[in-house]
């Protein structure tokens, strides 16, 4: 009797957003330990080790200066820089990453760690928060190659980059959301992992990050924007860039639908977990 009690009690308590945030507050040592462990190993063996991490990001800033700067002749609004419009498109597809690398990862992060599962008695949901938070690590060095970039290329630092945490915060807790969800889903159907990665290319090209919105004609902007990540996109090179406000009424609602789309993630992940070791 004491064990349906307990039972009942740990689903209801899934649905609540305050039970997210004191599980992961719980295992919060961990969850930096794991992070820390696989941003070291992603370069692990290499010569230059983490220095990759900022090499990349400077490399891929000097490929698109060059690609769409010199190559495509870019232009972006009223913006006649190169250099300028390679620092444009940097923001928007840096911030897409931050979603896509995290949606990406998904499908296999259970299927990935199966003694997880098996042998040892583990918090599985803090896995997509890992994958999270090493795709942040990667986005702070990216932002911090952005940074230096504007200061060296445009002369100034616009003091809007303080609202970078929350213009980023809808993005972070929709794509935790689709991490719990996919990373569930994954175990269970196998080919998602497919599916999810051509839907993420498909979204990329309808995001505003290699064009601006005023070029998408008028009939079709609706669809554009019905994409939360464009509007996360622009608000990032309002706030970097151009040194504007973001659009707090986005924000607002974004926030919600991205906590709404979180805590649902990690309701159907606590709900479906005990049938993980049976599947594996």
């Amino acid at each position: 009797m004491d064990t349906t009690n307990n039972l009942t009690q740990t689903k209801k308590k899934t649905w609540n957003p305050l039970t997210v945030v004191v599980d992961l507050w719980r295992y919060k040592e961990i969850i930096v330990q794991f992070i820390q462990r696989e941003v070291s190993a992603r370069y692990r063996g290499s010569y230059l080790g983490f220095l990759w991490s900022f090499l990349n990001p400077l490399l891929m800033l000097l490929i698109y200066t060059f690609v769409f700067g010199l190559i495509f002749n870019a232009r972006w609004g009223g913006t006649n820089s190169k250099v300028e419009v390679a620092l444009i498109l940097f923001t928007g597809i840096t911030t897409f990453n931050l979603f896509a690398e995290v949606v990406m990862r998904a499908p296999t992060l259970i299927i990935s760690n199966v003694n997880y599962v098996k042998k040892v008695v583990f918090p599985l949901q803090i896995l997509p928060v890992v994958a999270l938070g090493s795709s942040l690590v990667h986005f702070v060095i990216s932002l911090f190659i952005l940074s230096v970039g504007m200061v060296l290329i445009m002369g100034v630092i616009h003091w809007t980059i303080i609202f970078i945490p929350i213009v980023l915060l809808p993005i972070i807790l929709f794509a935790l959301g689709l991490g719990w969800f996919l990373a569930s889903l994954g175990v269970f159907l196998r080919d998602i992992g497919h599916i999810v990665g051509v839907g993420v290319q498909a979204l990329m090209f309808m995001s505003p990050i290699f064009y601006p919105v005023s070029s998408i004609p008028a009939s079709m902007q609706m669809f554009f924007m019905a994409n939360p990540i464009s509007y996360v996109v622009e608000d990032m090179r309002n706030v970097i860039i151009w040194g504007k406000l973001p659009n707090f009424e986005w924000l607002f609602i974004g926030t919600i639908i991205g906590g709404l789309a979180a805590v649902m993630g990690y309701a159907w992940f606590q709900k479906t977990r005990g049938g993980f070791a049976d599947v594996l």
